[in-house]
């Protein structure tokens, strides 16, 4: 038996092999769930219900998905063009700083300004961080995985210095928490928890999805993650496209973090994500690197966390569960993108 590489990849192929992939993964987890001691169809169906059974467990799981459309959105576009971006998390903390500093009285503007000012910022301050790994790569070729999750750990520690320090509430009893901010900076509610920050990411996934097949910046990111040896011999600046790819996908992690302060926290602390930037790389390669593909990869994901807890709290199930569903889900989808590529031949 040997793998022979497809001239190319039938449609219905791309399509059926995501959801095989799905499909394949909750099937191998089936022997450690029944190995809890509860049948796995039915804590299965306690997962759909604690997901989807419901109006509240549907606001729970768009409030989920919100912030890993940002910080997938943000995977894709960098992994696309063989940018490595491993910092999504400290992108999403910078975000959140930025509407920490914005969103808590430092401008007295109303909503219709305040709102757009603290994501714009939250973009610029996410882009920039990820410029600078993105400039020693360029410049002399410093690894970005390296870069990349180093610098997860330098933003923690100056979110730790600022909820401890010049930001902290005085209001919260000692609790390592910043100010929380004004009415003006806060997202309205769409139903239950789910809020604006929600229609924000479907945009945004649909403008990623047009400037990927539509513009020639996405073109560009193709071919150099493509081959970058052709690309720059086709007089792609491969140096100055990967800045712009940088800064796209710092900023839309960042993005992510304004969106879970101003809709959902209401303030900056250390536990504000529970791993949304490293998630975000699961959700970009459930995805394959494909903009619509991450709302529906992060609401699969979504469901599988909120559904998770809810099996944990009436069926007494361990919660890490919804960690293996994941990571198995990964590797079913990685095998799934090589039998797209690949067909099996019988020697």
């Amino acid at each position: 038996m040997q793998l022979e590489q497809r001239s190319h990849t039938p449609i219905y192929l791309a399509i059926i092999a995501p959801i095989a992939a799905i499909v394949a993964a909750l099937i191998l987890c089936i022997p450690l769930v029944s190995w809890t001691g509860v049948p796995a169809l039915q804590s299965y169906g306690v997962m759909l219900k604690g997901a989807l059974g419901s109006g509240f467990a549907i606001s729970e799981t768009l409030s989920r998905a919100t912030p890993l459309i940002f910080t997938g959105l943000g995977v894709a576009i960098a992994f696309r063009a063989r940018f490595w971006n491993i910092g999504a998390e400290g992108q999403f903390y910078a975000g959140a700083i930025a509407a920490t500093l914005f969103g808590t009285g430092l401008l007295p503007l109303p909503s219709f300004l305040l709102l757009p000012l603290i994501f714009v910022a939250g973009f610029l301050f996410g882009g920039v961080l990820l410029l600078l790994p993105a400039i020693l790569k360029t410049r002399i070729q410093v690894d970005e995985v390296v870069t990349t999750l180093l610098f997860n750990f330098i933003v923690l520690l100056v979110v730790s210095y600022l909820v401890e320090g010049p930001l902290k509430d005085p209001s919260a009893l000692g609790w390592p928490q910043a100010t929380p901010v004004i009415a003006q900076a806060t997202l309205p509610r769409l139903v239950g928890r789910t809020h604006w920050g929600l229609i924000i990411a479907l945009v945004c996934a649909i403008l990623v999805w047009l400037m990927n097949s539509r513009m020639v910046l996405g073109y560009r990111m193709r071919a150099i993650g493509a081959n970058q040896t052709a690309a720059l011999f086709a007089g792609i600046p491969i140096q100055r496209v990967i800045l712009y790819t940088a800064l796209l996908s710092g900023g839309l992690a960042g993005m992510g973090g304004v969106s879970e302060v101003a809709g959902l926290k209401g303030y900056l602390s250390l536990d504000l994500s529970p791993g949304f930037g490293y998630t975000g790389i699961i959700v970009a390669m459930l995805a394959q690197l494909n903009a619509i593909g991450v709302v529906f990869s992060a609401l699969f994901i979504a469901a599988i966390y909120v559904g998770a807890d809810a099996m944990s709290r009436s069926a007494n199930l361990p919660s890490y569960l919804a960690d293996v569903i994941v990571s198995t889900s990964l590797l079913c989808m990685l095998v799934s993108i090589l039998l797209t590529r690949y067909r099996l031949r019988w020697k």
